[in-house]
């Protein structure tokens, strides 16, 4: 393993158990998802910052604001990673409340407000405009398909440069090309935006996600085929050579397999491993230079694979909840 792949990978295990201590009790797939927020901008989580932060968020919304919940951890994480946590968090929750003019409220919609915060100077009541444009879009092509995250990614794509016909047609190419695939729908549809986002043809998109899947396989190794396939897509719009891509998965999860909380029983099991591998290996990939802008200038690795592996632990909690209740 190289050794600045090393190097994340051990942050990688510290920022987690930091944040275990930090935040007790919540939801266990959140952890590494966080973790790797302070991997991807080399920095170290800090007990006493992120309950800071945490009570930044508290001070500033309700009990009862889609700010909290399952988006408590994560939001905390990204403030502490902010050059002005208070600031951010206030132009967060502006960025809602305009947003929510366009669309219905919602923890989805609550961290596409907190993204846009990330991105300066915005002319956000036009992002929101052509944002619901592309999403009443969306909704057009797929109307069982599309829900409230998707609202995340229209907005995202609303930043482009591509025009809507564009946008929507790159979406659609890039569905049609990966169904038959990874026989799935939502996910497949969340992989589509995802790809929108990244420069080139859908083709050439959809080919290097498959190929990377494919050489994961050949590998030995195993990857879910839920809204993880989202990560496992931005990894591969970071390079063109997926045998590497793969190669460096299988360093990182021979690393995680030998790390406490993988493995065993009470452990993440090979696929999960496998996700976490795609998000450290983002990190190696992303251009540190375009972090704070990946949206805007087509380089996707962090804003699209944080926001994806949110949206997948933010879907299974839904869906943990809803089975509870029955």
């Amino acid at each position: 393993m190289r050794p600045s792949l090393q190097t994340l990978c051990e942050a990688f295990i510290v920022n987690r158990d930091t944040i275990k201590r930090a935040f007790r009790l919540e939801n266990s797939a959140l952890y590494p998802v966080c973790a790797n927020i302070f991997c991807a901008r080399q920095r170290a989580a800090e007990e006493e910052q992120l309950k800071a932060c945490r009570d930044i968020l508290r001070s500033q919304t309700g009990i009862f604001s889609s700010f909290r919940g399952t988006l408590t951890l994560p939001i905390s994480c990204l403030l502490a990673v902010s050059p002005q946590p208070e600031e951010t968090m206030a132009r967060a929750l502006a960025n809602y409340r305009l947003l929510k003019e366009k669309f219905w409220g919602s923890e989805y919609l609550a961290l596409a407000a907190f993204l846009l915060a990330g991105q300066g100077d915005l002319p956000l009541a036009d992002v929101a405009v052509r944002g619901k444009a592309l999403y009443q879009r969306m909704k057009q092509e797929h109307p069982f398909l599309t829900g409230s995250e998707d609202s995340i990614f229209a907005l995202l794509l609303a930043l482009s440069e591509k025009d809507d016909d564009a946008l929507i047609r790159d979406m659609e190419e890039s569905y049609q090309l990966l169904r038959d695939r990874f026989h799935a729908g939502n996910e497949v549809q969340a992989v589509s935006h995802v790809l929108t986002l990244a420069p080139g043809n859908p083709e050439e998109k959809a080919c290097r996600v498959v190929d990377l899947y494919d050489a994961i396989l050949a590998s030995g190794g195993k990857y879910r085929r839920d809204h993880a396939l989202s990560t496992l897509a931005a990894l591969a719009m970071l390079s063109p050579d997926t045998a590497l891509l793969a190669s460096d998965m299988a360093d990182v999860d021979a690393f995680l397999a030998r790390q406490k909380g993988y493995g065993g029983l009470l452990g993440e099991d090979r696929r999960t491993r496998m996700l976490h591998s795609a998000m450290i290996v983002s990190d190696e990939y992303a251009p540190r230079d375009q972090v704070e802008t990946a949206s805007i200038t087509g380089a996707l690795a962090l804003i699209a694979a944080e926001q994806a592996a949110l949206c997948a632990c933010m879907a299974a909690s839904t869906a943990s909840q809803a089975s509870n209740s029955h």
